[in-house]
């Protein structure tokens, strides 16, 4: 993947892509799901045009991924559309949320458009309300394209942009329910069949590693904080499910907690890499392209190195699984991200802007993250193209999968402001566990650390 320098600044509740349960921001996609006949309505008087911003320059703030790089690559498209000049920078996650929330905290970001993890920034952002509520543009037939089709946006993807004041300060952009990888060469030739449980995969990946021939049975996040979201995968599968009850209480230190947490230390410790303690996607990608793991656990926009011939040794040979279930639930880990708009934009950049945003998350750009294996859309149409989907690099056992996934994914971080904390914090617990540390000890001592940051937090909500 080709990362973008960036510029200096210039001048729980289940959440599936069918429904939503939490009330609030149910509450709030009430009146947007209601929206596309509005809509329909409006655009048959519309005095659209792409060109309406024609001369402006746009600055778009992205995180590194493959969707980003669709964008960028695809951004001359835009640009000969509408005569906007567009001006874009993809950073590595973990540093583009910082340098969003420092610049939007200063009141002169240097950017108009912005892309937000929803399982990170999403309550952050809604409470300093940085970006303007897209309602009132998607209402708009003279600034909102005919074709633009809200409606095909699923209603969870939807619900998920909608903070639970009722305002959608983001537009969909990403669903990203985790699935597993597996190599298929590996468990063939052990006549070792996909396993349904993480019991059975614990037992399947132990049974496949063999460190005199760098082989491992399983391969998943290590670093901090990283490293959370896979033990929230393990957790999902519990009773519990969550890290918080419905008063927003943490609850990181159950018997399902620590069920999860032994899980994610048998694993790692005894079917992983030696170093796996540090890797974060990238390296557990690097790792199962070079054949050296028989199970991955992890979001499915990390696909397309894996089917290169010319990058991968497991091209052609990547079988892929929705994750495992657990001892009381089945559910895979959902994540997402979404484009705002800057409210310190000026009025005309903003116009520019929702235009850029039409564009992004437009029917065509959509597609090519699905057939280019970048992940699944927050549209439901691209599902629908089968002639496309035939055609693609991907298999369809890749666009079932993800399909599958979608029905049975639950968000696999809390809904809070301190999100990065809490992942620091039981981060560095699951990171002494990796090193032999007690499980249970561990996430006490995480808990304790961490709970009076969430009511903290809580109380100034």
């Amino acid at each position: 993947m080709v990362i973008h320098k960036a510029r200096e600044a210039g001048p729980g509740r289940k959440v599936d892509m069918l429904k939503i349960t939490r009330r609030g921001a149910l509450q709030g996609a009430a009146g947007l799901l209601a929206m596309p006949a509005l809509v329909e309505k409006a655009n048959a008087q519309s005095a659209f045009d792409w060109k309406m911003s024609k001369g402006e320059r746009l600055e778009v703030s992205l995180t590194a991924n493959p969707r980003s790089v669709i964008l960028i690559q695809n951004q001359k498209e835009f640009e000969e559309l509408t005569g906007i000049r567009v001006g874009a920078e993809q950073i590595p996650e973990q540093q583009h949320r910082q340098k969003f929330a420092i610049e939007f905290a200063t009141g002169k970001p240097s950017f108009d458009v912005v892309g937000i993890s929803l399982h990170v920034n999403k309550r952050q952002v809604g409470r300093a309300k940085w970006c303007a509520d897209v309602r009132p543009m998607i209402a708009d037939a003279n600034i909102t394209a005919p074709d633009f089709d809200f409606g095909d946006f699923s209603q969870g993807a939807v619900a998920y942009s909608t903070q639970s004041d009722g305002r959608m300060d983001t537009l969909p952009e990403f669903a990203d329910p985790w699935i597993m990888y597996y190599n298929k060469e590996l468990l063939a030739a052990k006549n070792i069949a996909v396993p349904k449980t993480f019991d059975e995969l614990y037992t399947a990946a132990k049974a496949l590693t063999d460190p005199s021939k760098q082989i491992y049975g399983f391969v998943g996040r290590g670093l901090r904080n990283a490293n959370v979201v896979l033990w929230t995968s393990f957790l999902l599968g519990t009773q519990q499910r969550d890290t918080v009850d419905a008063n927003m209480k943490l609850i990181t230190d159950t018997p399902d907690a620590i069920w999860a947490g032994q899980m994610y230390q048998k694993l790692m410790r005894e079917c992983a890499p030696p170093g796996s303690i540090g890797f974060n996607w990238n390296e557990c990608q690097t790792s199962f392209m070079q054949g050296r793991a028989a199970f991955w656990i992890d979001g499915p926009g990390f696909a397309a190195p894996l089917e290169d011939p010319k990058r991968s040794r497991v091209a052609g040979k990547t079988g892929y699984a929705v994750a495992p279930a657990g001892p009381a639930n089945h559910h895979g880990a959902l994540f997402g991200s979404a484009f705002g708009i800057s409210e310190f934009s000026s009025p005309a950049r903003k116009k520019a802007a929702w235009l850029y945003l039409q564009w992004a998350t437009g029917k065509q750009n959509q597609l090519r993250y699905l057939t280019g294996g970048a992940g699944a859309p927050a549209r439901m149409s691209p599902f629908k193209q089968e002639e496309s989907l035939r055609s693609a690099v991907f298999s369809m056992d890749y666009v079932n999968c993800l399909s599958e996934a979608l029905k049975i994914c639950r968000p696999g971080l809390p809904e809070i402001v301190p999100v990065t904390e809490f992942r620091d914090t039981i981060g560095t617990g699951l990171t002494n566990m990796v090193g032999g540390a007690d499980v249970a000890a561990e996430l006490k001592k995480a808990t304790d650390a961490f709970r009076p940051v969430l009511e903290a937090s809580e109380r100034a909500s």
